[in-house]
């Protein structure tokens, strides 16, 4: 079955089963590899992407359902001007340490972010539930988060001074 899909901002085409699993297409399909698979059964959201601005598990979403929609996985976050907020703070703060979790943790950041741009700690906890990392303990995660919360809150004020 052909799905046309807005793929981090381009339009993207793909003759897929409709039984793939929309993790394998972003994978296998249109070659981006920092969507990752852990679990297949939700569980970690390592496999987390934005569809329409939402966070979703790739994992056990198909393929044949992103049809007509807009999909970001880490890859699409960063801009023409440069990397995400998020991207910047999860370095500068230590937020990851395997990498195997942070582009689901990013993801989720960044849509938390575009609906509440000043989280309290227990907010981003809340966010970032259904994503398990194994390496972190979360303390630096949350901190990227609200680091990437603040740079974004003084973007807007540092172009217009």
């Amino acid at each position: 079955m052909e799905i046309s899909v807005t793929m981090n901002g381009t339009a993207r085409t793909a003759d897929v089963e409709p039984r793939m699993l929309l993790a394998h297409v972003i994978r296998e399909e249109f070659g981006l590899t920092g969507t990752h698979v852990g679990c297949d059964t939700t569980s970690c959201g390592a496999c987390t992407v934005l569809l329409d601005g939402s966070p979703v598990k790739s994992c056990t979403m198909f393929g044949v359902q992103a049809d007509g929609h807009e999909v970001t996985t880490v890859e699409g976050l960063a801009g023409a001007d440069g990397l995400h907020p998020v991207q910047v703070a999860f370095q500068e703060e230590h937020g990851l340490q395997c990498g195997y979790c942070t582009p689901g943790m990013m993801l989720v950041g960044a849509a938390l972010l575009e609906r509440n741009p000043d989280p309290t700690d227990d907010d981003i906890r809340w966010a970032i539930s259904g994503n398990i990392c194994r390496c972190t303990g979360y303390m630096n995660i949350v901190k990227a988060i609200q680091t990437a919360a603040k740079a974004k809150a003084a973007a807007p004020a540092a172009a217009t001074a």
